[in-house]
C-alpha cells in the first residue's frame, strides 16, 4: 500500500471527466512509476467546505506523502518532479527551463482558457458575457499563437519530456471540450503526443474508473 494519497472526485458531470486537475498529479506519478491511493469526494453530496481543511479553496487535488501535505496541482507536480529524472533533467539549465515552462502553463496560458470557460460556459447567461466573449477568444488565440511559435517543430517544450509537458498538455486539453485546439495544428499534435504516452493513458483510465455512474 502506498503512502501517497491524492484527493479526487467520485462524480463530476460527464463533460468534466478526464479534465479534473488530479489527472496532472496522477500522470506525474505514473511517469515516475510511483503507486498512490485516492480519497474520493462525491460532489453530489459533498461541498467545498468538506475539503477546506486540506485545500483552502475546497478543490482537488490535495496531496499527502507521510508528513508532507500539499495542495495546488502545479506545486504538487513540481514537488514530485524534483524526485524524478523522468520529469526533470539533471542539467541545471535544462532543469530551469522546464521549471519556467511549468509556471508558464499555469500563469501565462491557463488563465486565458479559464476566462474563456467563464464567459462561454459557466457564466454564459450572465449580462455582458456574450459581448465580452469575442475579446476573450482573440486574447486566447494570440496566446496560443505565441505558444505554437515557441514550440516550433519540437516534440516537447524542452529537449526531453518533462513535468512542463504534463502541466501544459493537461492545460491545453481543456480546449478539446469546445474544439478550439484544432485551429492550432502544432498544439493539437503536441497534445496528442502526450495523450499517447502509456503513463497518461494509465492516469486517465484511473481517473475515469473512480467516477461513479449517474
Amino acid at each position: 500500500m502506498s503512502d501517497i494519497e491524492v484527493t479526487a472526485f467520485s462524480w463530476v458531470p460527464p463533460t468534466a471527466r478526464g479534465l479534473v486537475r488530479d489527472l496532472r498529479v496522477r500522470w506525474a506519478l505514473e511517469e515516475m512509476g510511483q503507486a498512490y491511493a485516492t480519497r474520493l469526494y462525491d460532489r453530489r453530496v459533498s461541498g467545498p467546505e468538506d475539503r477546506m481543511q486540506e485545500q483552502p479553496f475546497g478543490q482537488v487535488p490535495a496531496f499527502r506523502d507521510g508528513d508532507v501535505a500539499m495542495f495546488e496541482s502545479g506545486a504538487i507536480c513540481l514537488h514530485l518532479a524534483e524526485r524524478s529524472k523522468a520529469l526533470l533533467p539533471t542539467d541545471p539549465a535544462a532543469r530551469a527551463l522546464a521549471q519556467s515552462w511549468t509556471i508558464a502553463a499555469l500563469a501565462s496560458v491557463e488563465p486565458y482558457i479559464s476566462m474563456l470557460q467563464m464567459v462561454c460556459l459557466f457564466d454564459a447567461d450572465k449580462p455582458g458575457a456574450a459581448e465580452f466573449a469575442p475579446s476573450v477568444e482573440a486574447r486566447l488565440a494570440g496566446r496560443l499563437d505565441q505558444l505554437a511559435a515557441a514550440l516550433g517543430e519540437s516534440e516537447w517544450l524542452t529537449s526531453q519530456f518533462t513535468i512542463a509537458d504534463v502541466i501544459m498538455i493537461t492545460v491545453l486539453r481543456q480546449l478539446w471540450r469546445n474544439d478550439r485546439l484544432e485551429s492550432f495544428p502544432k498544439l493539437a499534435a503536441y497534445v496528442r503526443r502526450g495523450e499517447a504516452r502509456p503513463a497518461f493513458q494509465r492516469a486517465l483510465a484511473a481517473q475515469l474508473a473512480d467516477f461513479e455512474s449517474e
